[in-house]
């Protein structure tokens, strides 16, 4: 199951992710932005949007912002006359251009400069642009749907984005939940990306089993569904079983997978202290962490080594040095 235009979500915010953007495409015409971290699908979003639109037949046009230096970008966009610039030998079509009746899709507008900006706004408003070294204008129809990972309320605070192009482009804003939030669409996703790498491949990875499955459920994501899909990618290539386990998952899955299994080490008592004594405090830090991550590893000292990037002997020599091994058993017992 290829999901809505590519995108997979059975949970109620991503149904209505999949409402709202069947809505907004239907229009054709007003600006869109996306919102949403780096790796939650912003140009799917984008895709799905031409796609449902009355302009599905015309181009839809990418540009990312924050890959094209910002010399380059406005004749990027724009496109420039003959003469226009030193080696400009003959004139060329920018991308807006080459979008007209179509969509352009600006990724990580949020990394415009102001003097682009103002440009931009022009084209929102008028339905015009001039190529650099040109007077004259040309007319354009575009659709422009524009997508960030920043808070863009916060860089009109600051200054570094026009507010007003800012309303411009938010006439309807969409958000795209990060997968922390969506942990039951993982099944769906993992299913997807096995399929698309077992078809590329022939590789023999076809499922995970229900603990890694619940590990990975319980991982916070930081790098979303291209991080899930790049796991998936990796093991399809690394793994030679048909089942992947929880002991084949990378460290950092499995680590954060028992934070909460181990969170009643929190509450191990720290001393109080008249006054705030700095090596009595990192000590008492480190012993917590220490006990964290053996519980974590059920007692094992060489997976609780691992998981706290230490050699094991180091972390055989700390648990000695301070009597953790009693303290690790109390905690078991309680």
């Amino acid at each position: 199951n290829d999901g809505f235009y590519g995108i997979v979500g059975a949970n109620k915010e991503m149904q209505k992710l999949f409402h709202l953007i069947e809505k907004i495409a239907e229009d054709g015409e007003s600006t869109v932005l996306i919102q949403g971290e780096s790796g939650v699908g912003k140009e799917l979003v984008a895709q799905a949007l031409h796609a449902h639109s009355p302009r599905q037949n015309q181009k839809l046009v990418p540009v990312n912002c924050a890959a094209i230096p910002d010399e380059l970008l406005e004749s990027e966009l724009f496109g420039y006359e003959k003469g226009a610039f030193t080696g400009a030998n003959q004139a060329k079509q920018g991308r807006l251009h080459y979008a007209n009746k179509g969509t352009l899709f600006l990724d990580e507008i949020g990394d415009m400069k102001p003097p682009l900006q103002a440009k931009l706004l022009r084209v929102l408003e008028e339905k015009e642009f001039e190529p650099v070294g040109s007077v004259k204008p040309h007319k354009v129809d575009v659709r422009v749907v524009a997508a960030t990972r920043c808070q863009l309320e916060e860089e009109v605070n600051a200054g570094k984005f026009r507010e007003d192009l800012y309303y411009r482009l938010s006439v309807v804003p969409i958000r795209i939940p990060p997968l922390r939030e969506r942990p039951d669409d993982i099944p769906l996703l993992l299913e997807k990306f096995i399929h698309l790498y077992h078809r590329s491949r022939k590789g023999s990875l076809k499922r995970f089993s229900p603990e890694a499955v619940e590990a990975l459920k319980k991982y916070s994501w930081p790098g979303n569904v291209r991080e899930l899909k790049n796991l998936v990618q990796r093991l399809s290539i690394l793994q030679e079983k048909e089942t992947v386990d929880l002991d084949d998952l990378p460290d950092q899955f499995l680590s954060e997978a028992n934070i909460e299994h181990s969170s009643q080490v929190t509450s191990i008592p720290v001393t109080q202290h008249t006054e705030i004594d700095f090596n009595t405090q990192v000590s008492e830090f480190e012993d917590r962490l220490i006990l964290q991550a053996l519980i974590a590893a059920n007692g094992n000292k060489k997976q609780a080594a691992q998981s706290l990037n230490l050699k094991r002997t180091t972390l055989l020599e700390k648990i000695k040095k301070k009597n953790l091994d009693k303290l690790y058993l109390q905690y078991i017992d309680n």
